[in-house]
């Protein structure tokens, strides 16, 4: 089967799969050609196992034939970040400390796609421990923008988003705590969502109540997103503040909205191409008919709560657990690990007052407006041989975490946020709009998504593929 139907949306996929046009080992035969070609030059699938993927698609094409309901994934082939456990492939968590890890259980999220009827053929790349927005790790190596091979995909789901824009899987899976979903989807021109904290349960080891770190979908339209995160944000028992989402079986549009536009976040530094393209977007927003004014919540204490939780986290996570091993991990880890243990308890206090404090003025906020328009990155693509900025604007940038502002201020405050494509720089890099809705309001977001997809469109222009084989 000709490779192009790898470039047709995940819901056509299932189309025409469901009409036995086309069954699922032709799926992944295409899916698996085009990884033959584009994946030497990005390096966004790792891990890959085409007998395991056979084996399910046979088992997909079998249960069709006997006329069975194969789930509402079925035959769409995936692969899965590498910081979810996965009992077909190797999980190495980006870290040669877990080089040929083998899971003894799949995680929820691969559990429920697995169910659901995906053809799953490996994973994909991720930075060690998912630290940082830049998929780069001593495991699997770095991750390229098919955009421009010589920059970065993002992270810490920069081989999700760059599998998805080239067409190697139809659907991905992410995770986002400072901006994971939304970095990558920014600069490889497809969506990333980072729901309301919870609306996907998490039901593994760790700290129930840490409300910072998300899993999420990520799919080349609002559209195929939409077709994830029914499976994924089913309800769950063992989550104790798992929220449920209902989802109407049609999601329309919205259609007349009052839209804050926010051009920095509370007054960070944004590159100057990065800030051109999202005026032209706002602009084009107002097409809509929607009213649109300057405004934002106020951040104040966000920087400070993100970075002690983080930190947090990090000392009291499995990355605090390596004992002596912390020592083979990158520096930036051992950092985070370092810093959250020289926390006090009342500066993790303060940390969750603040995080309180920005819920409660984000609520407030939503008083007036129906939808947050921001920058999703403060920067477009950097070279792949940086580890993160070190300034923004002129602005000097003192870690890795800085330049990623722009996102974590919404994680903090809770808030939902979709990356969605917004345009290209002067280089031709991709740009997003980062759509933020108020507290638990996931389906604004969505409605609003669908809107401004439709009417800008800036997310059907894909890479040179030619470029890249």
């Amino acid at each position: 089967m000709d490779d192009l139907i790898c470039d047709a949306t995940a819901v056509e996929q299932r189309r025409l799969l469901a009409a036995r046009s086309v069954s699922a080992r032709e799926l992944l035969d295409a899916h698996l050609e085009r990884v033959t070609t584009v994946n030497p030059a990005v390096n966004a699938v790792v891990a890959i196992d085409e007998d395991v993927a056979r084996a399910t698609a046979k088992t997909i094409d079998d249960r069709v034939a006997a006329g069975e309901d194969p789930g509402p994934l079925a035959g769409l082939v995936t692969a899965h970040k590498d910081l979810f456990d996965t009992v077909d492939f190797v999980t190495t968590y980006g870290s040669p400390v877990f080089a040929g890890n083998r899971p003894e259980r799949d995680s929820l999220l691969v559990a429920r796609q697995k169910a659901a009827g995906v053809v799953a053929i490996g994973k994909t790349n991720v930075p060690e421990f998912g630290a940082g927005s830049h998929s780069f790790n001593p495991v699997y190596g770095v991750t390229r923008n098919p955009y421009d091979v010589d920059r970065s995909a993002g992270g810490s789901s920069g081989g999700a988003a760059a599998a998805l824009r080239t067409g190697m899987v139809a659907l991905a899976d992410g995770s986002d705590a400072g901006g994971s979903l939304r970095n990558p989807a920014a600069w490889n021109n497809v969506v990333g969502f980072r729901t309301s904290p919870r609306v996907i349960p998490r039901v593994g080891p760790g700290n129930a109540w840490n409300t910072i770190p998300i899993e999420g979908p990520m799919a080349r339209t609002v559209e195929d997103l939409v077709l994830l995160l029914r499976v994924l944000a089913q309800p769950h028992g063992a989550d104790p503040l798992n929220r449920a989402l209902p989802l109407p079986e049609v999601i329309e549009p919205s259609r007349k909205l009052r839209v804050a536009w926010s051009p920095t976040l509370g007054g960070l530094p944004v590159e100057r191409d990065v800030a051109s393209v999202l005026e032209r977007f706002i602009a084009d927003v107002g097409g809509l008919g929607w009213t649109i004014e300057q405004a934002e919540p106020d951040f104040s204490g966000a920087d400070e709560a993100f970075v002690a939780l983080r930190a947090f986290m990090f000392a009291n996570g499995p990355t605090g657990a390596l004992g002596a091993r912390l020592s083979e991990v990158k520096a930036t880890v051992q950092d985070e690990v370092a810093r959250g243990r020289a926390l006090s308890a009342d500066e993790v206090a303060l940390a969750l007052g603040q995080a309180n404090d920005l819920w409660r003025r984000s609520v407030t906020f939503f008083d007036h407006y129906d939808l947050l328009i921001a920058p999703v990155t403060q920067v477009s693509p950097f070279p792949i041989d940086q580890e993160y900025p070190t300034e923004v604007d002129g602005v000097a940038m003192d870690s890795y975490l800085d330049w990623m502002r722009s996102n974590y201020r919404i994680s903090i405050a809770g808030l939902p946020a979709l990356s969605l494509p917004a345009g290209f720089t002067s280089a031709g890099l991709p740009v997003g709009a980062q759509l933020i809705g108020r507290p638990w309001g996931d389906l604004d977001v969505l409605q609003a998504a669908l809107a401004v997809e439709a009417a800008t469109g800036h997310g059907a222009k894909g890479p040179e593929l030619s470029a890249l084989s």
